[in-house]
């Protein structure tokens, strides 16, 4: 009589799954299993990880963001060269670049110069954050309030974009020649763009976020701080920097318009220099003040640029 062949012996599902037999099965014997690394994720999983950045070159990145801009200010100043050379106006009206970099690197030297920096800086960053202040509570109050919005919703807008150098003669009427006049000017002329960009994002904040803090139970002043404040925040950051731009060219209006007496800012040097038809000097305080803004303008960017990132907005 035929004996029955012995019962194959098969791994179990885990080792059948993982390709493994083990001895007594068919196939190599079972090896310790191993996580993952970050080379060993592939498919949709390795989409969702952070590409890693690559420290060694940095150089490299620092050049691809500079060379752009070097290239735009060899632009200008050939064709300021061939302008000069071309004899459009006289030499001490129009003056060549060479001669203006050398004002200009003597200035740098000057312990007066850097007074007046100070001067108007603390002039800048003390009405740019009472405009802050101001624009933020304005802003918060329209977006919560509808009656409100419909009463000065639009009088913010056409504040935002009257010309600043309108409000002066109504400043030195109030408050004379003084510090008061310019900061009034700085704060009417900044604080309509903080308080529009607090509004946009406030009003673009998701409905669905509002839906789920409601069901969290965010009510009041707690769902302003932990939700519609935090996802407003990439379009306030715009208004901001929007501000600050008009913040600044207000108080170089008004260094000009109105000096105070016993003291020297960016703006009374300016226009010291133009009394004394001292052309080159004129040119290198404004390089000073353009170069100011750049600074701030890129102080402004790597803050949103790291919100941005932040809330996944960019790939990087």
């Amino acid at each position: 009589m035929p004996t029955e062949p012995a019962p194959m012996k098969y791994a179990g599902t885990r080792a059948g799954l993982e390709g493994t037999l083990g001895a007594e099965g068919i196939g190599p014997a079972p090896q310790a299993l191993k996580k993952p690394g970050y080379d060993q994720v592939s498919g949709l999983d390795a989409l969702e990880l952070e590409p890693k950045k690559d420290k060694g070159r940095l150089g490299l990145r620092i050049w691809n963001s500079a060379w752009p801009k070097l290239l735009a200010i060899a632009i200008v100043v050939l064709a300021w060269e061939l302008v000069y050379l071309a004899e459009w106006k006289p030499a001490y009206v129009f003056p060549s670049p060479l001669d203006v970099w050398a004002t200009f690197k003597d200035l740098l030297t000057e312990p007066k110069f850097w007074d007046g920096v100070r001067l108007t800086m603390t002039r800048a960053i003390t009405g740019f954050a009472l405009a802050v202040a101001i624009g933020t509570v304005i802003g918060a109050a329209v977006s919560r309030f509808a009656p409100l919005r419909a009463a000065i919703g639009s009088l913010i807008t056409g504040l935002q974009t009257m010309p600043s150098i309108m409000w002066f003669p109504l400043a030195i009427l109030l408050f004379q020649l003084g510090e008061q006049a310019i900061m009034f000017v700085v704060v009417i002329g900044a604080a309509p763009s903080v308080a529009n960009g607090l509004i946009s994002g406030i009003d673009y904040v998701p409905r669905t976020w509002l839906r789920v803090g409601q069901v969290m139970g965010m009510k009041g002043l707690a769902r302003y701080r932990h939700l519609i404040l935090p996802a407003s925040l990439p379009s306030f950051v715009s208004g901001l920097k929007q501000g600050w731009a008009f913040s600044w060219r207000s108080l170089m209006a008004g260094e000009l318009l109105v000096i105070v007496p016993g003291t020297v800012s960016i703006g009374v040097r300016m226009q010291n220099a133009r009394d004394l038809s001292d052309t080159p000097l004129v040119i290198s305080y404004i390089l000073v003040v353009l170069v100011i803004g750049i600074v701030i303008d890129q102080l402004f960017n790597v803050a949103d640029n790291a919100l941005r990132r932040r809330w996944g907005l960019t790939g990087n």
